[in-house]
Order: C-alpha cells, then sequence, then structure tokens
C-alpha cells in the first residue's frame, strides 16, 4: 500500500472534524439537512459507488428493477447521512434521553446468552446505524467489546476511536483481535462483530449470499465454536413510523462447530435482515470482490473506475 502523505491526512482529518462539528452543533433539523447534502457529495464526488451499488443489487435482487435499484441506492445515502448524525451527537447522548434515538426489542435472548456465562458473540452488519447499536447497548446494559480494523487514515482513526469508546465500549482491533475476543468471552461479556464484509481467500469460505458465492470470514464461527459464546445476531434499524431506531436482537444462532456451516447460518440471517430492509445496508460495499478460484471478477477494474 502507498505510503499516506502526513499533510493528505491533516486535510482528511480537518474536513471530517468539520463534518462532524457541523452536525454535532447546529439544530437537529438542520444537522439532518447538512447531512444529506454531506451524502450527495460523497455520492457526486465518487460515482464508482453508486455504480458498485447497482452492481450489486442487479446480482442480488434482479428482479426489482432499475427503477427500484436506483431508489434502494437513494436510501442507502439517506442511511448514512443519519448514521453520521446520531455518530456527531454521541457525547450529548445519555441514558436518560436515549429513547429519543433508538429502542430496543428482543433483550430477553440476550439476556439468556449472558446467562449462560460464556459471553455473547453479536452477528451484526453494515445495517441501519452499526455505530448506534453498538453505543446504545453500552448505555443500556453494559460496555461491549467492539472489534474494528484501522481506518486508513490514523488521525482520523483515533477521533472515530474517542467517539465509540464516550460510552464506556472498548475497541479490539481487528488484526489481532483472536486472543482479545476470546479474553473477554471467558469473562462473559459482549463482543460484537461487523460479519458481512468481503473476506480474502486466505482467511474466508465462501458462502451462499443472495444466491452468489460470497467470501465470508471464518474466523467468527471459529471464536464461537472454540469459546461456547451464543451468538446473537442483532441490528440497528430505523423506523420511519417511530422516528427513531430499533435495536433489534434475534434468537441465538445454534452453532455445530463446522466453520463452513455456522459461517453459511450467519450470512443468512444478516441476509434476511437486508432483505426486509435494502435501503439500509450497505450496497456500496463490493461484496462479492473476491471469486472463486478460477471465475472472472464482478466488478470494473480499479484502473477502468479511474476513468470515469
Amino acid at each position: 500500500m502507498r505510503r499516506r502523505s502526513g499533510l493528505r491526512n491533516a486535510v482528511e482529518y480537518g474536513i471530517a472534524v468539520a463534518v462532524l462539528k457541523s452536525l454535532e452543533w447546529t439544530p437537529l433539523a438542520v444537522a439532518h439537512r447538512l447531512a444529506r447534502g454531506y451524502t450527495r457529495l460523497l455520492d457526486v464526488a465518487l460515482p464508482r459507488l453508486r455504480r458498485v451499488a447497482r452492481r450489486n443489487l442487479s446480482m442480488a435482487l434482479p428482479d426489482l428493477g432499475e427503477a427500484r435499484h436506483a431508489e434502494i441506492v437513494d436510501g442507502v445515502f439517506c442511511s448514512i447521512a443519519r448514521l453520521l448524525v446520531t455518530f456527531a451527537r454521541f457525547p450529548s447522548i445519555r441514558p436518560e434521553n436515549l429513547d429519543r434515538w433508538i429502542s430496543v426489542e428482543g433483550m430477553e435472548h440476550v439476556q439468556a446468552a449472558l446467562a449462560t456465562g460464556r459471553g455473547v458473540l453479536f452477528a451484526t452488519a453494515h445495517l441501519g446505524n452499526w455505530e448506534l447499536s453498538a453505543y446504545g447497548y453500552a448505555l443500556l446494559a453494559a460496555p461491549m467489546n467492539v472489534v474494528a480494523r484501522r481506518l486508513d487514515n490514523p488521525l482520523i482513526d483515533r477521533l472515530v476511536e474517542r467517539r465509540r469508546a464516550l460510552s464506556g465500549n472498548r475497541v479490539i482491533l481487528k488484526h489481532d483481535s483472536a486472543r482479545a475476543v476470546l479474553k473477554a468471552l471467558a469473562a462473559n461479556e459482549a463482543v460484537g462483530v461487523l460479519t458481512d464484509q468481503n473476506a480474502a481467500l486466505d482467511s474466508g469460505v465462501f458462502v451462499d449470499f443472495f444466491g452468489i458465492p460470497a467470501a465470508a470470514n471464518a474466523g467468527f464461527a471459529k471464536l464461537a465454536a472454540h469459546s461456547g459464546a451464543v451468538v446473537i445476531p442483532g441490528f440497528a434499524l430505523w423506523s420511519t413510523e417511530r422516528c427513531r431506531y430499533i435495536l433489534r436482537f434475534f434468537p441465538p444462532i445454534a452453532m455445530t462447530g463446522d466453520a463452513q456451516r455456522d459461517t453459511q447460518a450467519v450470512q443468512a440471517r444478516v441476509e434476511a435482515a437486508v432483505r426486509e430492509h435494502p435501503d439500509q445496508w450497505l450496497w456500496i460495499h463490493r461484496r462479492w470482490k473476491t471469486r472463486p478460484p478460477g471465475t472472472p471478477p464482478l466488478y470494473e477494474n480499479a484502473t477502468a473506475a479511474a476513468r470515469t
């Protein structure tokens, strides 16, 4: 990877701080309008994001048609805007006003899992508001451990980590997470993992995801098998009717100890949630980038993308 310049990091950091503060300090209605403006700029500045989303939708949900695909992609950018506003407002979100932002359903599944004493592995995804789900859980129940990779910009990485920790949550770095995750689970703590990202050939197994072979990291299933932790799917999904997020926990996924089979079970739960709320999933991610050996790529190459 090309080394990033200090100037580039500083400029990006300055933009990130300006965006966050504008969303934190303005009235809420204004903040939402600003956030939509920011995501529209993102859409225009990086047209490849929309192309990737349309490509993903054409493969995963071909029956919906191009007009509905366009609506879903617009919804994705709206969803990102809502996430930005809540992330910016973390310093002012406290237990006493949390219900203005999010409510919870299915907490009994989490309580039953913790009663086993083996810890809880939350299987979540880039669906709805994954940042608020972890933040809100800490204020509702207890601080949890969040597995995350370092961002390319170290200044922004520290900014994001500080905000994530405001509710008491602890960040476990993804590149060296196994030991820390197992330690947390042995202490009967909760660990949240985003399970919907593309995995490399050397770390993933191919599972069916929307009828397409997708490389998914098998480490989550292996950690569950090794620790005996209960696997609970959970997603913070926007409800237009309630004007807030609903953090919904589902019944546990039974783990068999077979990494391939268990990874497929987790991905099936993610797929079901995405199908229910397609405009809240991050379709702009190249989910099917890693292909089975001998099969052609599904996305245009970086050189072609850079020309448009």
